[in-house]
């Protein structure tokens, strides 16, 4: 279908069996350790280092390549874009002579552009703590059960992670995602919430996707309460992929605490950096279209590349996306790591 200039787009068990038994004993150590714990501490140290070594056994705590190929000593640099005018509707039909590129503030010509949706992988981590008894979790589910099912192509991949004051990843990365519908069903909402230790913890796994974007999708309800990890951290870890980080805090409880309600500009801090957003949403009813704006978006970006012969040597570079149209936004990650191929 052909799109005209600025139209508007319409609002582990196999896991753990790929890495054999290495991982399988490490897993009963700790199950061990876990189910003779007395320090509630000690269990939720012991539960975070199995969500992180579950990814440790694939080597990702380094800065994501994925988003940058490297022919010689010449590296093209690829940025996914969203693109929307000042009333947060989504534009379709640009070219690439519409935007600018800046990398450490210096211009760069745009050598490579596409409109076209390219395979994505998005990871989700649903906030399980007590305070989403109820509707909130029922609402929370089908909303996810749905964009799995539904709203993602058969080609994209997914993984589902659940965190009360324990972060947990419940299914890895799957393809097609409709296989994860369902996957939710069994978790009971129960403790406290640590957004930032699940959100810090799934860094690694976000570096290790396996289609050409990838997304991550954080659903809560409530304040940080629970989290070893600060937001500094959690910033930092996403900073080493190239991930969009979307949010969705619902904030329908007015007569709860103020210190346990959602911390959206907390949460944008997050999100912002990485080309994403968060959302506000007052009712767990709302949550159905949130994420269908979500699965809008990613079915909706552009891709952007440029040739870049500067040394990868490691360092942080900053990136800024504009559209020359001054009446649209641009939104892309706000940097990368300069990090060469693996050998």
């Amino acid at each position: 279908m052909t799109r005209r200039p600025g139209a508007r787009v319409g609002s582990g068990m196999a896991h753990l069996r790929t890495n054999g038994g290495r991982f399988r004993l490490l897993w009963l150590e700790v199950h061990e350790v876990v189910s003779t714990a007395k320090n509630a501490k000690v269990t939720k140290f012991v539960f975070s280092f199995v969500f992180i070594a579950s990814f440790v056994v694939y080597g990702v705590f380094a800065p994501s390549t994925r988003a940058q190929t490297f022919r010689g000593s010449v590296t093209t640099v690829e940025i996914p874009v969203t693109v929307t005018d000042t009333s947060n509707r989504l534009i379709a039909g640009l070219t690439k002579d519409d935007f600018e590129v800046f990398e450490d503030g210096d211009p760069q010509p745009v050598t490579q552009f596409s409109d076209k949706r390219t395979p994505v992988s998005v990871g989700v981590l649903l906030d399980i703590s007590d305070s989403m008894r109820g509707q909130p979790i029922i609402d929370a589910r089908g909303a996810l059960d749905r964009f799995m099912a539904d709203l993602l192509d058969s080609g994209d991949e997914a993984f589902v992670g659940a965190f009360n004051h324990l972060p947990r990843i419940l299914v890895p990365w799957t393809a097609p995602p409709s296989r994860l519908a369902g996957r939710l069903a069994d978790e009971r909402p129960t403790g406290g919430t640590a957004i930032y230790d699940a959100i810090f913890a799934s860094g690694p796994m976000m570096q290790r996707h396996n289609r050409t974007r990838a997304a991550l999708i954080v659903i809560s309800d409530g304040a940080d309460t629970a989290s070893d990890h600060s937001l500094v951290q959690t910033r930092e870890a996403l900073r080493r992929s190239d991930a969009f980080v979307y949010a969705i805090a619902i904030d329908s409880a007015t007569e709860r605490r103020v210190s346990t309600r959602v911390n959206p500009e907390a949460l944008r801090e997050i999100t912002g950096p990485s080309g994403g957003y968060t959302e506000v949403v007052r009712s767990s009813e709302d949550l159905a279209p949130a994420t269908q704006r979500i699965a809008e978006e990613l079915n909706s970006q552009y891709t952007l590349g440029y040739a870049t012969t500067r040394p990868q040597d490691g360092s942080w570079r900053t990136l800024r996306v504009h559209v020359k149209n001054h009446d649209y936004v641009a939104r892309a990650r706000r940097g990368y790591f300069a990090t060469p191929p693996k050998s």
